[in-house]
């Protein structure tokens, strides 16, 4: 099976001259599997977009190879391979998901919820991996189906998920349940305090169990003291719905975790009375607010686009989300000096210049129709060549330069007092 966890990673093999074996992947579950194989006794020791490679505790080396590949996607929430070996001509298909998507999946079991909440609780990551042995008949159908739909030039993506659906998403052996822990950067608190202080509304989006978003959001103090937390989790039924939003509504001070079940039976049924969902594009169209995103994984992408203004971390996961975004950080506290200084300092200098060259404007248009006016509306320039073209240019240098360089508080002043960011909406 620990050899099964293995084939569909994709993860990069690399040797540096101390014949040390170091790994790259899109993400850190992966490259957590990978390292955690290699200490059972199964290494990853090749892979290419055609073959991979595994060394076993005895020194044998198992191959693969890669037929078909099957990322992941924010929509799909799992991803897939097909293998064969090479030296049994054996053919499985091995895929790796979220539990949510997984559960409906694999063959029936009655450990992987609670393998899963005990995981989530604990603050991990949890991943389900699964399996499924293909005969020659089975995947020639489904090559066959599957380079049809590769060929459609209409809604080509989805016809080629729903022939992954209907031929290899069905009755898959469970292999095992994977729990990441998915560790904060430094100063994440920090940041997150100063941002809500600085009048920023935060939310929190993540792929995870409902469970485990709670002792992120506790831990990183997205949630603070004191502050209830009001949980909302698997609602299907209308009157259902409606007492929770009487409670939620109940409670003055309080933090909100929903599952995306629920969201979306709010999104369907009841979008109005619950505005605090689908949650980029709503906040903007139900509040008219600048919204801002942030994401350090490819999932995030399209929550960055659909954002006002997007901001990528460049972490663990790769570099989708930064080279997708208008602004790229290297760390979440950098968020911090990127707002509330970099942020104000634009903010007042585009404002006031702006002003400034209407006012600078004004001036000049207001004086030529005076004169113009004075001479019978005559077609007269009272300024000439040069002059205007100084006017426009070298003689109002100064203040321009003024306003780049100006400053009206100090840098620490900016960070120490965050409340002086909610003065810039006036």
């Amino acid at each position: 099976f620990v050899s099964g966890w293995l084939v569909f990673i994709t993860a990069r093999v690399s040797l540096p001259e101390n014949g040390a074996i170091t790994y790259q992947a899109s993400s850190p579950d992966e490259v957590a599997i990978v390292r955690w194989t290699e200490q059972v006794g199964l290494t990853l020791v090749f892979r290419d977009i055609n073959e991979m490679h595994l060394r076993t505790a005895d020194g044998e080396t198992l191959e693969y190879l890669i037929l078909q590949i099957f990322p992941f996607t924010s929509e799909s929430k799992r991803m897939g391979i097909i293998v064969k070996d090479k030296t049994t001509g054996e053919i499985m298909f091995y895929q790796k998901g979220a539990d949510v998507v997984m559960s409906k999946i694999v063959q029936y079991n009655d450990w992987l919820d609670e393998e899963c909440d005990n995981m989530a609780r604990e603050g991990l990551r949890t991943l389900v991996i699964a399996r499924r042995r293909l005969s020659e008949d089975i995947y020639n159908e489904f090559q066959e189906k599957f380079n049809e739909a590769k060929v459609s030039i209409v809604d080509r993506k989805a016809q080629e998920q729903a022939v992954v659906v209907s031929i290899l998403e069905q009755d898959l052996e469970l292999l095992g349940v994977t729990g990441v822990e998915d560790k904060l950067q430094d100063e994440v608190k920090n940041t997150l305090e100063l941002l809500r202080n600085a009048g920023l509304k935060i939310w929190m989006l993540t792929g995870d169990k409902i469970e485990t978003a709670t002792c992120i959001a506790v831990s990183s103090k997205l949630v603070s003291r004191g502050q209830n937390i009001h949980q909302i989790s698997q609602v299907i039924d209308p009157n259902e719905a409606l007492e929770e939003l009487e409670v939620l509504k109940s409670k003055k001070d309080c933090c909100l975790v929903i599952d995306g079940v629920s969201l979306q039976f709010y999104m369907d049924n009841y979008k109005n009375d619950f505005i605090e969902a689908d949650i980029t594009k709503l906040i903007i169209e139900y509040t008219g607010k600048r919204v801002c995103c942030i994401g350090d994984g490819g999932n995030d992408v399209s929550m960055i686009q659909a954002a006002h203004v997007g901001v990528g971390i460049v972490g663990k996961e790769g570099k989708q989300a930064s080279l997708a975004a208008d602004f790229s950080i290297i760390q979440f506290s950098y968020l911090t000096k990127l707002l509330l200084w970099h942020g104000r300092n634009s903010y007042k200098r585009s404002a006031k210049l702006a002003q400034f060259v209407i006012h600078r404007g004004l001036i000049i248009s207001v004086i030529q129709a005076v004169f113009s006016a004075l001479f019978f509306f005559a077609p007269i320039a009272l300024y000439q060549g040069w002059l205007i073209v100084g006017y426009s240019t070298f003689y109002t240098m100064a203040p321009v330069f003024s306003l780049v360089l100006d400053r009206d508080v100090k840098e620490e002043t900016a960070f120490k007092f965050p409340e002086l960011y909610k003065e810039l909406t006036k």
